[in-house]
């Protein structure tokens, strides 16, 4: 290694429990009443830092524990390397854990954010520069009974908001009732998203889809589960809603089969969920190549992770719906900050980085 390389000479885990604003927030099958994940700090010998987050998500695999875990494991292996030489790092993160795509996607963004500010420039700079200076947001409501997410629904477009996404839960007859209930409230202007995340049978995801299009629904995330290829693909085909994967979109690769397979519409792109920045630019540009929709899905955590994906998406030329990062505002304790929400869009922080920082203690 050349003399006047600067290494990583240190990295340090931290761990953060962030308690929803509702305790009793929910999606079908899941609460997480507290949003638990592991800050990576990645040092340079000239005393720079960057920053990367884990997830920790029990439904994509992933505890504080076991991300940390692999954190420990892995990245001593980083220390004494170049710090400018994410490829090369990222190899070796590859060549040492298979899975844990949240612990992987820390080290990624924790590299990324460490160059950039080695460099002085804005993150969004080493992933092909800028083509918008903010994104449009979607909001996401728990799932809860129609008037309660109507209720919650008005909150969000008084805030300026004007793409939500209900959650809903398996039962065509009550879900039908949450859109109803949602777009008397909110009127026609604002687009709507559902999520059924996994809890239909493919025949009844048809129905409700059928049926959805009566509330102007534009996208159905992830109606059958992950595993049901065939399913999610009968799906697409007898909707004229677009069908968005998720869980069964966890990585480029799956990406990529679900593409060739035209088993899809459009993709929610997620840091945590596929392991980093390079995997989701690299699942972007299947999309792109395959002319589905992309987006970035619900990024949920810190600043910091929404900072990151910002960073990417006002980076790719193909996102083609409002995303989902702003559900930090809902958090409590965020140790981090820097974004801002204007008019329903989050606006990309231009300092060197990922551009949020720590709050004063």
């Amino acid at each position: 290694m050349p003399e006047n390389v600067l290494k990583i000479t240190a990295f340090s885990l931290e761990h953060l429990s962030l308690p929803d604003e509702d305790p009793n927030w929910k999606f079908a099958g899941q609460a997480y009443p507290t949003n638990d994940a592991v800050v990576l700090t990645l040092t340079a010998e000239d005393g720079t830092q960057g920053w990367g987050y884990a997830a920790a998500f029990p439904h994509l695999a992933a505890t504080a524990l076991g991300v940390e875990g692999a954190l420990q494991r892995i990245c001593p292996a980083l220390v004494g390397q170049d710090a400018m030489a994410i490829e090369a790092n990222l190899v070796r993160v590859q060549a040492a854990l298979v899975g844990n795509n949240p612990a992987k996607a820390a080290i990624d963004c924790a590299l990324h954010d460490l160059k950039a500010r080695l460099l002085g420039v804005p993150l969004y700079e080493l992933l092909g520069g800028k083509t918008t200076d903010r994104i449009a947001i979607c909001r996401m409501l728990g799932l809860k009974t129609p008037p309660e997410m109507a209720e919650r629904a008005q909150r969000l477009v008084d805030q300026g908001y004007r793409h939500l996404k209900l959650k809903v839960g398996g039962s065509v007859r009550e879900d039908i009732e949450r859109l109803r209930a949602v777009r008397r409230q909110v009127g026609d202007d604002v687009r709507l998203v559902a999520d059924p995340n996994q809890s239909y049978r493919a025949k009844d995801a048809i129905v409700f889809a059928q049926r959805a299009v009566e509330f102007d629904v534009d996208i159905i995330e992830q109606p059958v589960p992950a595993d049901d290829l065939d399913g999610l693909q009968e799906v697409t085909r007898a909707s004229s809603i677009a069908i968005e994967a998720d869980e069964s979109a966890y990585d480029a690769s799956s990406t990529y089969r679900l593409a060739a397979s035209r088993s899809i519409n459009a993709v929610s792109l997620k840091v945590p969920k596929m392991g980093g920045l390079r995997a989701v630019q690299t699942a972007a540009r299947v999309c792109e190549v395959a002319h589905l929709g992309c987006r970035m899905g619900a990024n949920v955590g810190s600043q910091l992770l929404a900072a990151h994906a910002l960073h990417l998406a006002v980076a790719l030329p193909n996102i083609t719906y409002a995303c989902e990062l702003a559900e930090f505002q809902k958090l409590l304790n965020d140790p981090f900050e820097g974004l801002k929400v204007v008019d329903g869009h989050l606006h990309v922080p231009e300092g060197p980085g990922v551009g949020v920082v720590r709050r004063a203690s």
